[in-house]
């Protein structure tokens, strides 16, 4: 159902309106009280109703006539246009709360779009009329925003785009003027089948392997190695639950992230909770991934603590099952909590001062350097083809089967060997998850029955 919208200091435009079912363009008259010609378009609809649209202000009955006609064949086409007046700050409001709010898969998303909205179109040229925006309007936008930023020039390109087609599905105007308009060369556009990471904000293995050993002086220390590792985002890795082990094949399955949940009802508040299970960034961040036997020993040990916890908490923790989560409560990580103390391990170990999401390009480009597909890493890493290139989805729920032994005995060669109290694993000729925890309690039920 199409709304009519009214914001305060608005007219209102009434999206029902495309939907007529005939019209009726009415003969030229002549207006006696401002002296000028005119003409009516009269709409019917399904319900029986009808409304009425004058166009007047002709000088002269020709005028008005020439104008008739050509409505007519608007309206025979289909390009006729009802309502006319709606300014672009008004339409861009109006499509932020109907159509990105219902769906956007977080408030991220939704926020990313509604600050280019109100930070650099709006105020550039929001109050014109939709109808009379042309292609010089949109190319001196980019050429403008160009200027402040590359990025930025970038997104606004996007949602210029994004809405005006779904203005021009609606018929709200009958061209789309931002349709094959390009950044200026200072702007452009990132080419497909390419993703652009600075090698000089990574980490190489020597450091990598520092990071990992001297996080574990930390809380989080599950953290780095969902993000080094495994190259989960930031709110995916807060999410990981053990319900998305799979003990005996050893892979993680990306089901979540946690975030603030936005609220979809028109002008709807975010809610304030910020720690909401909300659905994935995209169709192909839900993946299963290769547990590496350094990540899987510590999900070991860390669910050791934490059903210590919960046997001695159990009035106030939350058995939620969330694996970064604090030891007191049970309760997952904010999406803040790694901040200080990841600053305070970079700063501790000498390493460089690098980005919490550097860590993540740090895990792509070991993969790539160590001659891993395109298309196996874009999916490893949740993207949407190779490296953020293809732009229709697939279904991408599994990485490429072929890879996965190539990933793990890649990470079973760079990974550290795993010691417990000082004594090698491989010499003691105990293996390491013998030594450390009973692996039975932790298979699932059916396959616990099967082994019986």
């Amino acid at each position: 159902m199409m709304h009519s919208y009214r914001k305060e200091g608005m007219k209102m435009f009434d999206m029902e309106l495309r939907d007529y079912t005939n019209w009726d363009v009415q003969s030229v008259f002549k207006r006696s009280d401002r002296n000028k010609y005119a003409y009516r378009v009269v709409l019917y609809f399904k319900d029986g109703t009808k409304r009425k649209k004058m166009y007047s202000g002709f000088a002269t009955k020709k005028e008005a006539e020439d104008a008739r006609k050509f409505t007519m064949g608007e309206l025979a086409n289909g390009t006729f246009i009802i309502n006319d007046h709606v300014r672009l700050k008004d339409f861009l409001e109006y499509w932020l709360e109907y159509d990105i709010k219902k769906r956007a898969q977080s408030i991220n998303t939704y926020d990313s779009y509604s600050n280019v909205v109100h930070n650099h179109i709006t105020p550039f040229m929001g109050s014109k009329k939709l109808t009379e925006i042309n292609k010089g309007d949109v190319q001196r936008l980019y050429k403008d925003r160009a200027g402040y930023s590359k990025s930025i020039a970038r997104l606004v390109k996007t949602v210029m785009n994004v809405s005006l087609r779904y203005a021009l599905s609606y018929k709200l105007i009958n061209t789309n003027p931002a349709e094959g308009i390009e950044l200026p060369k200072t702007a452009e556009r990132k080419p497909y089948h390419t993703r652009n990471i600075d090698t000089t904000k990574t980490l190489d293995m020597g450091q990598i392997l520092l990071l990992l050993e001297e996080s574990r002086k930390t809380p989080i220390h599950m953290q780095v190695l969902f993000n080094v590792l495994m190259g989960l985002r930031r709110q995916e890795i807060n999410a990981v639950k053990y319900s998305d082990i799979d003990y005996v094949n050893r892979t993680l399955s990306v089901e979540r992230q946690l975030g603030k949940e936005l609220d979809r009802t028109p002008h709807g508040k975010t809610k304030g909770m910020t720690k909401c299970e909300l659905p994935l960034k995209t169709p192909s961040s839900r993946r299963i991934l290769p547990i590496p036997d350094y990540v899987f020993e510590a999900i070991l040990e860390e669910r050791k603590k934490y059903e210590k916890w919960r046997s001695r908490r159990k009035s106030v923790f939350h058995d939620d099952g969330y694996i970064c989560c604090s030891n007191f409560s049970g309760k997952p990580r904010s999406k803040d909590f790694h901040w200080r103390h990841y600053k305070e391990l970079l700063k501790r170990t000498g390493l460089p001062d690098i980005r919490w999401h550097d860590l993540r390009s740090t895990y792509c480009t070991l993969l790539l350097n160590n001659d891993f597909s395109p298309e196996a890493v874009s999916r490893l890493m949740g993207h949407a083809g190779e490296l953020i290139t293809i732009d229709v989805y697939g279904e991408n729920t599994n990485i490429i089967p072929e890879e996965i032994p190539e990933l793990i005995s890649y990470m079973d060669e760079v990974m550290p060997k795993k010691t417990l109290q000082g004594i090698d694993s491989e010499t003691d000729g105990k293996g390491v998850l013998d030594t450390l925890i009973d692996m039975e309690e932790f298979l699932p039920e059916k396959a616990v029955k099967s082994d019986v």
